[in-house]
């Protein structure tokens, strides 16, 4: 598998894909829960990002982590290090420039003809508040 698409429920599709080599056990672990909807909120503090705080318990060790992001990436919250205040299973999508609290594993990037589509959504979640999104497998 490539990759994973979003869907919101005004039919915006924003395609991703994966960073297989430099986050392989992110990408195997985020894969084992897809298809999956949650509700994601705007970040407070950490830039263009919306996000959703303990969505899984992604018991695996930190890789590819970094507190700095390139817009159109993906992060998940591993539970180790237990000291990580990424940790708890959060999932972030920056769709600018954002900077994460600690370290979250970065795992993905949108597709850049999709960017557009991102910051559209990005920019609605922090305008109206939360938006239910789906998370599909990449067909």
């Amino acid at each position: 598998m490539t990759g994973f698409i979003i869907k919101t429920s005004d039919n915006l599709t924003i395609r991703f894909r994966y960073y297989h080599e430099e986050a392989p056990v992110s990408v195997a672990a985020f894969q084992q829960v897809l298809p999956f909807t949650r509700s994601f909120y705007h970040a407070r503090t950490s830039g263009q990002e919306f996000w959703i705080a303990n969505a899984f318990h992604f018991d695996i060790i930190q890789e590819n982590a970094s507190v700095f992001t390139e817009p159109g990436e993906i992060v998940l919250g591993p539970m180790k290090p237990t000291r990580a205040r990424a940790g708890g299973g959060g999932i972030g999508v920056y769709y600018g420039e954002g900077k994460g609290l600690d370290a979250a594993n970065i795992f993905g990037k949108a597709f850049e003809e999709d960017m557009p589509q991102l910051k559209v959504l990005g920019e609605k979640i922090w305008k109206d508040g939360q938006q239910e999104l789906v998370f599909e497998a990449m067909e």
